[in-house]
């Protein structure tokens, strides 16, 4: 079991593409990608996204910085391999990229969770709190509007403003 086992974080390369694209497949609700999104993932955004790993990939958060709000991370995709749940390894990873110098001017994170993901609301909500900061949510994209029906409505959740601890 990956609890008892030492788990590390960094960075992504390149090379976790795959391995992040596979991890991401395991982990549903989760949408996955093209394997070559992931590893564009883990090239472009490697200094706002990271890597947990014992022997293989049990996490990955993806993320970056929003070119027109420079202020605010956007997390894309948190995945947790099922036997790395329970342990606070999303935190942990979250945590990891916030404390990262790319992100000291970051006051705000947003990502955007459908209703039936009580995991990252859970997430997302926890991490509010730790930092004593509002987390607010307004809905998003629209089921049938952006998706035609073949996704679930998604709400944008604002954390913040917070300052680096």
């Amino acid at each position: 079991m990956t609890h008892s086992k030492h788990i590390t974080l960094r960075s992504p390369v390149l090379e976790d593409g795959l391995g992040v694209w596979r991890l991401v497949e395991r982990c549903p609700p989760l949408d996955t990608n093209s394997t070559y999104c992931n590893i564009l993932q883990c090239g472009h955004f490697a200094d706002t996204s990271v890597i947990a790993e014992s022997d293989h990939i049990v996490g990955f958060i993806s993320g970056y910085v929003q070119p027109k709000h420079p202020d605010t991370l956007f997390v894309w995709q948190v995945a947790v391999a099922e036997e790395a749940r329970g342990s606070g390894l999303a935190s942990r990873m979250l945590a990891e990229i916030l404390a990262r110098p790319v992100c000291e001017k970051i006051r705000f994170l947003e990502t955007t969770i459908t209703s039936a993901n009580q995991g990252s609301w859970a997430l997302f909500e926890s991490l509010a709190r730790k930092m004593g900061v509002p987390c607010n949510s307004t809905p998003w994209l629209d089921k049938d509007k952006h998706f035609e029906g073949a996704h679930d409505s998604e709400s944008l959740v604002r954390i913040g403003p917070f300052t680096k601890a």
